[in-house]
Order: C-alpha cells, then sequence, then structure tokens
C-alpha cells in the first residue's frame, strides 16, 4: 500500500493551479479542480483497490478519518467554505435560463408533468435544471428566458404561451419559486428561503413592430428584453446576420426610450457592434448582456469587443458571462464547427452531446476528441470583463437549457457555480467582488433602471409603431 507521507506529497504536488486562457490545467487522475481531500482520498483507495486482500476494518476506518481531517485542513476546503459563506450571503442571480423552451420542446408544455424536485438530468429528455440543483448551486434569482425562435410565426401569441410557462413553473413550485419584477422582491425572496423569478423576452422579433405589445410584456412580469435574436429586424441588427440598419432605426430608439420609460431593462446580448453602440447612445438607464463572454478571449460575433465592454462599464451596466463552450473556447467553438459539418454529411443531428449522440458521432468523437473546456475557461472571461469593464460590471448568465446539454467540465447544470467562485477566490478575488458578480451588480442596474422609470412617469407612452416589422 502507498505511505500515507508520499500520497500527501502527490496529492499536494497535483494540486490544480489557477490557469490563465491558452494554458494547460494541471490535474491528477483526469480530473480537474479536485480538492487536496479528494485527490489524497483517491490515491489511497486506489491503492486499497490493488491489494490481494482487504485490509482490517480498524485500519480502513482510521484512514478514512485521516483524510477526513485531511480534507477538512486543506487549503481548498477552506476557499470551499468562504465560497459557500460568500454565496449565503449573496446568492447568484443568473441572468439567462431557457427552461421554459425545453419544457415546452422536450416536455410537450406539460410543466406540472415536469417534476423540479427531482434530479432532471436523469429523465429521457434531460434537463440541467432542476430545484435541488438550483439550491446546490445557491441560486438566488433567475431570469427565465421566454425565447422563442427568431423566424417564429405567431410570435406574439407563442410569447405569451412562453410567459404562461414560466408563471405555471413558479405556481407549481411555490416553496422554491416566486414571481418577481424589482430589486426589492429579489432582495425580499431571498431572504424568505426561495428563489427569485423573473422574465426575460430574448428578442424584438417578438413585439412584432409594436410598443403596445412591449408594455403588455411589462404588465405581466417581463423584467428585460434582448433587442434582437440570432436575425437582424427592420429597426435593429443581430451579431449573426446581415446588418438591416447599421444601428438602430428611429423606432429602434424608441423602443429603447419606451422600455426606460416603463422601467424594463435593455439587454444587448445577440445584438451587432453597431446595434449595441446605438443602444448605449439611446438609453438613459444601464443595460445588461444577458449571456455574453469577451470576444478577446473567444472570438465569436455573439462576444463583446473591449470597446464596448468599456462602454457598458461607462454606462454603469453589467456584462452577464455566458457558459456556452462556443463563446468560452475558440478551440471549441472549431470542434463543433467540425463536428457539425461531419453530422451534416452523414444525416444526423449535431445538437446531441456526449453518449446519447447518433452512433456517427459518438465514433467522430472518439477520433476528435473534445477541447477541454473549464471553470478556469469562464473564469478566464469573468477576470478580461472585469479588467475592462470593472469589477462592478460584471455578472453571471450562464444559458443553461439553451446550450444542448453543453458547459464547462463540472458547469454542465446549475449546480456548478460555487466552482467558478473558488477559481475566482484562487485568483485572488475578495468576498467583496464576488458578491458583486453573484449578484450585487445586476441589482445596483436593477435599481437604477427603476429610479429612471420613476423619473419619466411623468411622460405619456411612445405611440408608435413599425409596419414593416409586422
Amino acid at each position: 500500500m502507498i505511505p500515507i507521507s508520499r500520497a500527501i506529497a502527490i496529492a499536494v504536488e497535483s494540486r490544480p493551479s489557477a490557469s490563465r486562457a491558452g494554458s494547460a490545467i494541471p490535474v491528477y487522475n483526469s480530473e480537474p479542480l479536485l480538492t487536496f481531500g479528494e485527490r489524497l482520498t483517491r490515491l489511497v483507495v486506489r491503492e486499497h483497490l490493488l491489494q490481494d486482500g482487504v485490509d482490517a476494518m480498524g485500519d480502513q476506518d482510521m484512514i478514512a478519518a485521516f483524510l477526513l481531517l485531511a480534507a477538512q485542513a486543506s487549503p481548498d476546503a477552506a476557499l470551499s467554505r468562504r465560497v459557500e459563506r460568500v454565496l449565503e450571503r449573496s446568492p447568484v442571480i443568473d441572468g439567462h435560463n431557457d427552461l421554459a423552451w425545453e419544457i415546452r420542446e422536450l416536455h410537450d408544455a406539460k410543466v406540472e408533468a415536469v417534476d423540479l424536485s427531482v434530479d432532471t438530468a436523469r429523465l429521457p429528455n434531460p434537463l440541467q435544471t432542476d430545484i435541488p440543483r438550483l439550491r446546490k448551486g445557491h441560486v438566488g434569482g433567475q431570469f427565465w428566458s421566454v425565447y422563442i425562435p427568431a423566424d417564429a410565426p405567431r410570435a406574439v401569441e407563442m410569447t405569451l404561451e412562453e410567459i404562461d410557462i414560466v408563471r405555471r413553473l413558479v405556481a407549481a413550485n411555490p416553496a422554491a419559486f416566486e414571481l418577481a419584477t424589482t430589486a426589492a422582491d429579489i432582495r425580499r425572496i431571498e431572504k424568505s428561503g426561495r428563489i427569485a423569478s423573473l422574465i426575460g423576452v430574448e428578442g424584438g422579433h417578438q413585439i412584432d413592430g409594436r410598443l403596445s405589445v412591449l408594455r403588455q410584456y411589462r404588465a405581466l412580469g417581463v423584467a428585460y428584453m434582448t433587442l434582437t435574436h440570432g436575425k437582424s429586424l427592420n429597426w435593429a441588427d443581430s451579431s449573426t446576420d446581415a446588418p438591416r440598419t447599421n444601428g438602430l432605426s428611429d423606432f429602434g430608439r424608441q423602443v429603447v426610450a419606451e422600455m426606460n420609460r416603463i422601467g424594463m431593462i435593455v439587454d444587448v446580448s445577440h445584438v451587432s457592434d453597431a446595434t449595441m453602440a446605438a443602444a448605449l447612445a439611446a438609453t438613459k438607464a444601464p443595460v445588461i448582456a444577458s449571456h455574453s463572454s469577451a470576444r478577446a478571449i473567444a472570438d465569436a460575433p455573439r462576444n463583446i469587443s473591449d470597446d464596448l465592454l468599456r462602454a457598458i462599464g461607462a454606462n454603469g451596466g453589467v456584462v452577464m458571462v455566458n457558459f456556452y463552450p462556443s463563446f468560452l473556447s475558440s478551440e471549441w467553438r472549431a470542434w463543433d464547427v467540425a463536428r457539425s459539418a461531419y453530422a451534416k454529411s452523414v444525416g444526423v443531428p449535431a445538437n446531441v452531446y456526449g453518449a446519447k449522440s447518433p452512433a456517427p458521432l459518438v465514433a467522430w468523437d472518439a477520433a476528435h476528441p473534445e477541447p477541454r473546456v473549464t471553470a478556469a475557461t469562464v473564469a478566464d472571461h469573468v477576470e478580461h470583463t472585469a479588467k475592462i469593464a470593472g469589477r462592478d460590471h460584471v455578472g453571471i448568465g450562464g444559458d443553461f437549457d439553451g446550450i444542448q446539454g453543453t458547459g464547462p467540465i463540472g458547469l454542465k447544470g446549475v449546480d456548478g457555480y460555487p466552482l467558478l467562485f473558488a477559481e475566482l477566490a484562487r485568483r485572488g478575488w475578495s468576498d467583496g467582488d464576488l458578491a458583486k458578480l453573484s449578484g450585487g451588480n445586476v441589482l445596483r442596474v436593477m435599481e437604477r433602471v427603476e429610479a429612471v422609470a420613476k423619473g419619466m412617469a411623468g411622460m405619456p407612452p411612445f405611440d408608435a409603431t413599425d409596419v414593416a416589422s409586422r
């Protein structure tokens, strides 16, 4: 059997260190971010299994007790406890989750039939979100997206159906969720031990060119609207489509003004650089990017350039970092493009990953290993955003249940947030800065948006329709 002293030495030597973009992530036995106690446990248990016989129970008990003490005394365990304390005081407020669409598409919109009180990763059509994992991830507030496809017919009707799904999932789980529309609501609901549930419309196509629809969404509890999704509109451009306005049209500026007036947050994820700059010039209130990452770290059109990160910081807004590997890693993005091309060539869907992939993709994956994306990769984006925009202007927008079940290692569900916070704490982030990241920054934005709306309360509604959008 391996001597305890040698096990300790190996465990210490194999401790993961903080990494930066492009650097290797030290691991032991191909497992990232293991604590000292976990590495030590694996070493000793492995050696036990290699023996011809099994030691006496007394020896096992003695080793187990020693490992427990070692884990409790380790720096990683102390850091984990520190992160737990931070997130207990300042829970995560995540900017974007697509559970409502997944319930619609994968579970026939049968909201009450989806039991969110159990591990939904084990369902035949698995999800990345459920109540136990939200609790484990220390989520205190969630913006639920009411996404519909950018080219969907009946956009307003379908959006109302999505809003209904969110309201029903909250009503079906009253011990866990409560609807929120203000920063004060979030604080009150968090103190009650429940998860504040907010609604975000994911694309300006969902108002069908009518500000009257925008106002009714707000009346139904919608907290933000993303100006575009994947297609450019007559009044605003998408980052993933050809431009039609090269910024904002007159109607687009009226949309921003009306959002300011009614206290709806302007969300600039998905939009083109020109539209983002125009929105920042037009708005009287801070904006959010509900689920976007840093283009300097991973060159994807959906990510945000340094100039615009700086502008969002100057605006007082918040960039909420996305966990989709395609937006986190250029290497993963290239791998996924090649994988998708192969899937198309053999006539199978490309949006399934892992063991449940079609057989040709399982074989392709074996020959082309998936690039590693970890909590350290996400931390690189958080740190870069904080460096350019400021630590007051970064948040979390995981995009879970909108990323085909993917995610960084250990962050493939809503339980994984503490891994990111532990990585940032390891890099020297203070408790105060971690609390800003988890929710403090977006709460500040919400309060400012509310204050701007209060100041515009005497103004009549903007009465405008964009006929070309209908």
